[in-house]
């Protein structure tokens, strides 16, 4: 197997505009390796999150191709690409986007019981990796109940669920304060 995890080859997104078109970026190539960390930089609006949205599978290139795992991510329908990204891509959003009426155990059960585990096996799962983040005394509180630290380690629990080959964080620690956002570094390195 090779430790190529991910690569983008000629990788560009353009938006239709009413007079021709937007282009975000065109003709990206790179690649990472299975245990390599990489960081996309830039000043706000030049696409780092649209390039996000790529990797992950949310969006669909207008050129190029992103290969996950050596297959290409978009070879198949809408609803395979979800599959996969469900099963290989864990995400890290600035924005927790946990889901309020769900206590944390099953924020985090989610994935696993969209992938067809049985709930047993996904609450287990997901109680091991509240553990992991130091959260097993809040198995049944509610997001709401939760600090911002403490959601955001739910949400990086519920990335990591699935044993993902590609974790994708978008300004993780954009609403935490400088400490909470150390230790969330921390928790995702």
């Amino acid at each position: 197997m090779s430790d190529l995890v991910l690569a983008a080859e000629g990788l560009g997104k353009s938006y239709p505009l009413p007079k021709g078109e937007l282009c975000v970026f065109e003709g990206l190539d790179f690649a990472l390796r299975r245990g390599e960390l990489a960081a996309v930089m830039g000043a706000s609006g030049v696409g780092k999150t649209t390039l996000l949205n790529l990797l992950g599978g949310l969006d669909r290139p207008s050129a190029g191709r992103v290969l996950l795992d050596g297959g290409n991510l978009f070879a198949g329908s809408d609803r395979e690409v979800a599959a996969v990204r469900n099963r290989k891509i864990g995400f890290v959003f600035q924005v927790f986007h946990l889901l309020p009426e769900f206590t944390a155990l099953e924020n985090v059960a989610f994935p696993l019981m969209i992938g067809g585990a049985a709930k047993k096996d996904a609450f287990a799962g997901a109680e091991a990796m509240l553990r992991e983040v130091g959260l097993e005394d809040k198995t049944s509180s509610r997001p709401g109940q939760l600090s911002g630290g403490e959601q955001q380690r739910v949400a990086i629990a519920r990335a990591l669920v699935n044993g993902p080959s590609l974790l994708l964080a978008d300004e993780p620690t954009g609403n935490l304060d400088w400490k909470t956002g150390e230790n969330v570094l921390r928790l995702i390195l």
